[in-house]
């Protein structure tokens, strides 16, 4: 669903974000220790803090523009929801991985786009969406216990 509304109307419905960091969070619960889930939390958490900062400080000091112009809310939103997804080493190699996706997905679907921003949420969640259902087929072993 954030794909699509991303895509056709890059904006994505608020709720869609605490469903997807709920949801995921049950999973990551499920598969891992109690006190393992807080720290793994606390460590996303922190990585995707730090590249919004990062986002927010190249925006105004390179660029010269508002963080509003070079990077969506639904954006952020996402990648704070993402943070419950997967355990720690996992989280940071997929969220990487998520990001060349989107970038190449984009390269690839511009030529075809008359929109110039970049439907980030959309691309990420259907990476993530790709690498659970790998998970759940069995493609993917180990997402939880890197």
């Amino acid at each position: 669903m954030v794909l699509i509304q991303d895509i056709k109307e890059r904006q994505v419905y608020w709720f869609l974000f605490p469903m997807i960091g709920l949801l995921s969070g049950v999973l990551l619960y499920q598969n891992l220790f109690p006190d393992l889930f807080y720290k793994t939390v606390l460590l996303n958490l922190a990585f995707v803090g730090i590249l919004i900062a990062v986002v927010f400080l190249y925006s105004k000091l390179r660029l010269k523009t508002s963080v509003l112009n070079t990077f969506g809310l639904g954006d952020g939103l996402l990648f704070l929801a993402l943070a419950f997804s997967f355990s720690s080493i996992s989280f940071i190699i997929l969220f990487v991985f998520g990001l060349v996706f989107s970038l190449v997905l984009h390269l690839v679907l511009k030529r075809k786009s008359k929109q110039t921003t970049v439907p980030l949420a959309g691309y990420l969640s259907l990476f993530f969406a790709i690498t659970y259902l790998s998970h759940w087929v069995d493609i993917l072993k180990s997402v939880y216990l890197i």
